[in-house]
């Protein structure tokens, strides 16, 4: 009785949930319908005879929505951004399609596993792998911020997301890749204090300062979420609405805006100087540092073992930070973005999210340890539950 009554309620809220979406997305709708449709006529029906120097008047080819505007300023939106993809032909979305479609479940499960691991293995509670759960959480919301919707692209006739969507794709993306970047720059920090103080690591590394390390890492993009979002609601879109990419990016975004982006360009490259060259410079001092320890130390077989202990997070460093820095530094003077810009970016968006789990695992004897022994717990729960 009380399953059916859970049953009932869920049904009922389902429904509810699916009613208020269709008033919302109609209550919102409607307005800017009667002012894309009659904004530039009078009340009799006639169009105005004198418009205002900003007056927009196109409605391209269905895919753009715009208000008319009269009067200082221009208040024009666009419904929807069409995204043109990484290839135009079928064939080739086609086979896309179930390549990221590979990439995106091997980053998902690795991710999870990696997650999964450092949280039930008590050997695996150490500020290293502190860091690096960290770094598999953000990997994992990184590559479901943009794949999922590239997929669905790649079969869709109409590849489209709504204005509001795009928004929230690249405020979410930009939040999390800033994340990233610091966090990278913390773990190198790590393996400084690991190598550098091999005695005094576990007091300086203590679980207060992994909290602050990490808590500054979420606080600088958020900084960063705030000074984007803040720049980009201030302008103003009234078509083309193409972007030359595969997801919603601060500099195409820039593009198709129909004011005047200096300032914004300007707030762009601070932006970048900030969340990515600064924890970039960090890693490399770290790393110099490093570097020089290494050399002091009189063995090879001491200099092996303490180079090894920073080579999985180096190979992560170089290859999230060598494509970023290709694409975000590379000035943008056409009008279209260049196919080698979106291939690198692909790098640093999927293919690193993928190749991170990989790349600790497969070079990091603890975390095969972990699994082989939480796959022989599970096989040793199982043979109980058989008996």
């Amino acid at each position: 009785m009380n399953q059916l009554l859970q049953r009932k309620i869920l049904l009922g809220t389902a429904v509810l949930v699916t009613l208020l979406k269709d008033m919302m997305f109609t209550f919102t709708s409607l307005p800017v319908y009667l002012l894309g449709r009659y904004g530039g006529a009078s009340l009799t029906g006639t169009e105005s005879p004198v418009p205002s120097v900003n007056h927009t008047g196109e409605f391209g080819d269905g895919h753009l929505l715009l208000k008319r505007s009269y009067g200082l300023g221009n208040h024009s939106s666009v419904t929807e951004i069409l995204i043109m993809g990484l290839a135009n032909a079928q064939e080739q979305q086609i086979f896309f399609f179930f390549i990221f479609l590979i990439i995106y479940l091997i980053t998902f499960i690795g991710n999870l596993l990696i997650l999964t691991l450092i949280t039930s293995d008590s050997r695996l509670h150490s500020p290293m792998y502190f860091f690096l759960a960290n770094l598999s959480f953000i990997d994992l919301t990184c590559a479901s911020i943009t794949v999922p919707k590239m997929l669905e692209n790649f079969l869709s006739y109409r590849k489209s997301i709504s204005f509001l969507g795009c928004m929230m794709q690249l405020c979410c993306f930009q939040f999390f890749i800033v994340v990233e970047c610091y966090l990278l720059a913390a773990m190198a920090y790590d393996r400084y204090v690991a190598i550098c103080y091999p005695l005094s690591y576990t007091l300086i590394m203590d679980r207060k300062t992994r909290a602050k390390l990490v808590v500054g890492c979420w606080f600088a993009g958020l900084v960063n979420l705030i000074v984007e979002a803040t720049s980009i609601s201030t302008l103003d879109f009234c078509g083309p609405n193409k972007i030359d990419h595969f997801f919603c990016d601060f500099t195409p975004l820039l593009k198709l805006s129909c004011s005047d982006i200096s300032i914004h360009e300007i707030i762009f490259v601070v932006v970048v100087v900030f969340c990515g060259m600064i924890p970039f410079l960090l890693i490399v001092a770290s790393y110099g540092c490093i570097v020089d320890a290494i050399l002091k130390i009189r063995s090879a077989e001491g200099r092996r073992k303490s180079f090894s202990t920073c080579t999985s997070h180096l190979l992560v460093v170089t290859l999230f930070y060598l494509s970023g820095i290709y694409s975000y530094m590379r000035p943008y003077s056409k009008n279209t973005l260049d196919e080698d810009v979106k291939v690198v970016a692909v790098i640093y968006t999927i293919l690193t999210p993928m190749l991170n789990p990989l790349i600790y695992s497969l070079r990091n004897k603890e975390v095969k340890g972990a699994l082989r022994r939480m796959i022989a717990q599970k096989r040793f729960s199982q043979a109980m539950q058989t008996f």
